[in-house]
């Protein structure tokens, strides 16, 4: 009876002491339970130098063979892990997935002198490559990681097989938000920012308000700086657009208020002979929130014998 009653209580402090870590710092054990479950699924963390970088990376093999390399490009403010669903599907239909951290963001390095520009990822992504000894890839980019992708095709062609962008930035726009959007100081700015991205925000306790506001205050200087860049115009790609001759899909919800589908219309309109497929009812975060639409575009596209050339499709909202 001792024993059962000891056990009863070291199970109560556990969960008392787990309580309180969560409680604490909720970001940190949500982060901790997903790799957890990307590590259980056969993808592994890994960390490796290039070009003067620190970089951290998801990698997933396929369970038979070689697989087909796909790099997938994170966006602004935001880490590899935010690829966790597509990941494990992609590399279960036969991707050799690779997902860095871009400098500055999750788990890789933030040199205090680097500017954070669009020029400056796309030369850490063309390194990690190298680095990594992944001559040629189909490429996969998400907002300001669509950029980098865009960028990197028409810079090295020789390195990208298939291009596919989510949501991406990289043309002219006339914004509807300040650069502060992005790096919010008190809990009506981060609403604000979860209106941007979702037409579906989730009210948020306060012990995860807060923690994340101590996560942005944390890395948004790096944020600010790669806004700042992105504002100069220097790396836009209006008039570059015509110049990409990979097979190239668009990827688009819908209901994207922070890069509206007219944008997405006009980078397909711009790269000769692109796809474009529309999810219904998604916004900004589709990779994430609309992951099986998107998935099976993805792997529809990148598999495609020949490739797909011009059209557009609209998939219905998974909810």
């Amino acid at each position: 009876m001792k024993l059962v009653l000891r056990g009863l209580g070291a199970l109560l402090l556990l969960g008392i002491v787990g309580g309180a870590i969560f409680y604490a710092q909720p970001l940190w054990v949500s982060d901790q339970l997903l790799r957890f479950s990307l590590w259980r699924q056969g993808i592994q963390s890994e960390e490796i130098d290039a070009g003067g970088f620190r970089l951290h990376y998801f990698e997933a093999k396929p369970k038979q063979g070689a697989g087909t390399p796909l790099l997938l490009i994170h966006g602004l403010g935001a880490r590899s892990e935010d690829w966790g669903r597509m990941i494990p599907a992609l590399a279960a239909s036969g991707f050799h997935v690779y997902a860095p951290d871009l400098p500055g963001y999750g788990r890789s390095s933030r040199p205090q002198n680097a500017d954070y520009s669009i020029a400056m990822e796309e030369g850490a992504v063309d390194a990690f490559m190298q680095a990594v000894h992944l001559s040629r890839a189909d490429v996969g980019g998400w907002s300001m990681g669509g950029w980098v992708a865009m960028k990197l095709a028409l810079d090295h062609p020789e390195r990208v097989d298939r291009l596919v962008i989510y949501d991406s930035a990289g043309i002219y726009f006339p914004a509807t938000f300040g650069s502060d959007l992005f790096v919010p100081t008190d809990a009506a700015g981060v609403e604000s920012l979860l209106h941007a991205l979702t037409p579906m925000p989730r009210p948020m306790p306060g012990f995860v308000m807060r923690d994340v506001l101590r996560k942005i205050s944390r890395g948004g200087w790096v944020i600010s700086r790669s806004m700042a860049s992105m504002a100069n115009g220097r790396d836009l790609l209006d008039f570059r657009l015509h110049d990409i001759h990979q097979p190239t899909l668009v990827v688009w919800g819908a209901a994207d208020r922070l890069i509206p589908l007219d944008v997405g219309r006009k980078i397909h309109n711009g790269i000769p002979n692109s796809v474009l497929n529309i999810v219904d009812g998604c916004g900004h975060l589709a990779p994430s929130e609309c992951s099986r639409p998107v998935i099976e575009a993805t792997e529809v596209f990148l598999k495609a014998q020949p490739p797909m050339q011009g059209g557009e499709k609209s998939y219905p909202a998974p909810y």
